[in-house]
């Protein structure tokens, strides 16, 4: 039953659809544009073909093989007519992540152009909300997941966005506490709303727009998910492992309602546990194999589920990492900046409900330190990052007592906090439909028309 509360009106009143500033690249010397059609350049009318945009101290000129088109100062506004797009090559997506590649994408909306304070070019698109969204949702799964789970896709993705734009105003973005604890989230952003990359939701261009996120996006058009008269910060992973993650594990220290850890199972479900109180009982469950919502070992339903870029990464949900103790002091002394010297210890010190580490002791012949929260653990023990911080440690010990390497054994691909994405997929494909699964891991909230 929904308690008068939760039936409060939202403090954001939007009575049409909002234009938003999207993050396509933060700082790059240089980039190239091509189109096929005609747009406005700062007002000057310019014909097809590819085009290069650079910055010189404060300047920034549009220009071809022929020469300098346009010129202008700090910034250039680059506009397609008739709602034409713009394509943008070598784009990096999954900065950072064992995905990262480059690819051509293509945006509708205005780029937007600026000179940034070390002189290079910030790139942005301004573009309506919902245009968006058909990207996000087309980009983070593929078009063939069942219907109802894209329609909560929706919703979730829409709630996130509008939440972290209303905390702009009141939030310090990136957090610093004793021990090295550091997180972010999209409020680190200080000149557009949200990045295009897995740090915020991807967003890769109209080449991923299909169909089914159209219908679903047409659906769900406006609706958020509230909880106590706020539009809910509604967050997302890959893959929770077998449980969802408090919203504190990976954020700053505060309890969010609705961002609660659930076992991603029925409620008649008996084989995941959801007392992980010490590291023997997380060994047991990162060494199980519950029959989780996410735990999809059908390769023709993850093939539905997934996107391309996604489907190369075969075991997410029960992982494993060897590191020889020379590659891990080696990406420690990268990642950190910190000569450990010998590795004796990798010490976990506080564990979320799902097994994820949150603060982490690095105990070395050199250097002792602890480092948090989950996403900075990913970070410093990989080259990339670690699929989750849910993972318990085995040393080698040959001789003496310095290990001669390290084996890692996890669960889950993520933060693995509120929706879980191959779980809610796998229930849409079970028969649960967008309500079940927006309750399932939203529990408490309920769905506004928040514009028409």
């Amino acid at each position: 039953m929904k308690t008068g509360k939760q039936q409060q009106q939202p403090r954001l009143s939007l009575s049409e659809e909002p234009t938003i500033r999207v993050g396509l690249w933060e700082s790059v010397p240089r980039l190239r544009l091509g189109t096929s059609a005609w747009f406005m350049a700062n007002g000057n009318p310019c014909g097809p073909g590819t085009y290069e945009t650079a910055a010189d101290h404060g300047t920034i000129t549009l220009s071809t093989e022929a020469g300098i088109v346009v010129k202008a100062d700090e910034h250039m506004i680059i506009e397609p007519l008739r709602g034409d797009a713009i394509t943008v090559y070598d784009m990096p997506i999954g900065r950072s992540f064992h995905w990262e590649r480059l690819q051509e994408h293509q945006y509708r909306g205005r780029l937007l152009c600026q000179c940034t304070e070390s002189g290079c070019l910030r790139l942005i698109n301004e573009i309506p909300l919902e245009q968006y969204l058909e990207s996000v949702v087309s980009s983070e799964m593929s078009p063939d997941a069942p219907f109802e789970f894209l329609r909560a896709h929706c919703i979730v993705s829409r709630s996130w966005l509008l939440a972290q734009i209303l905390r702009k105003t009141t939030s310090d973005a990136t957090k610093a506490h004793k021990h090295k604890q550091q997180w972010t989230d999209a409020t680190v952003h200080r000149h557009f709303d949200v990045c295009n990359d897995d740090h915020c939701q991807r967003y890769h261009g109209i080449g991923r727009v299909n169909t089914a996120a159209q219908q679903a996006l047409e659906a769900t058009r406006g609706q958020v998910l509230m909880y106590g008269g706020e539009i809910c910060d509604a967050r997302f992973s890959k893959c929770c492992g077998g449980i969802t993650e408090a919203f504190s594990t990976a954020w700053d220290d505060r309890e969010v309602p609705y961002l609660q850890p659930c076992a991603d199972c029925a409620t008649s479900c008996s084989d995941i546990r959801m007392q992980i109180s010490d590291e023997e009982s997380v060994e047991r469950f990162i060494h199980s194999n519950p029959a989780a919502y996410c735990n999809v070992t059908d390769r023709a339903l993850l093939a539905r589920i997934l996107p391309d870029v996604d489907r190369e990464t075969l075991h997410f949900f029960r992982w494993r990492l060897d590191l020889t103790q020379e590659e891990l002091q080696e990406i420690l002394r990268e990642k950190t900046g910190i000569d450990f010297g010998d590795i004796i210890n990798l010490e976990p010190l506080a564990r979320g409900a799902s097994g994820r580490i949150y603060r982490l002791r690095v105990h070395g012949t050199k250097a002792d330190e602890v480092f948090g929260k989950e996403l900075e653990i990913r970070r410093i023990l990989s080259r990339s990052h670690l699929y989750s911080s849910a993972f318990v440690v085995k040393s080698r010990v040959e001789r003496g007592t310095v290990p001669s390497g390290f084996t890692l054994y996890g669960a889950g691909w993520g933060h693995g906090v509120g929706m879980c994405q191959i779980g809610a997929a796998a229930m849409a494909a079970l028969g649960y439909d967008c309500k079940d699964i927006l309750h399932h891991y939203f529990n408490g909230t309920h769905v506004l028309q928040l514009y028409p």
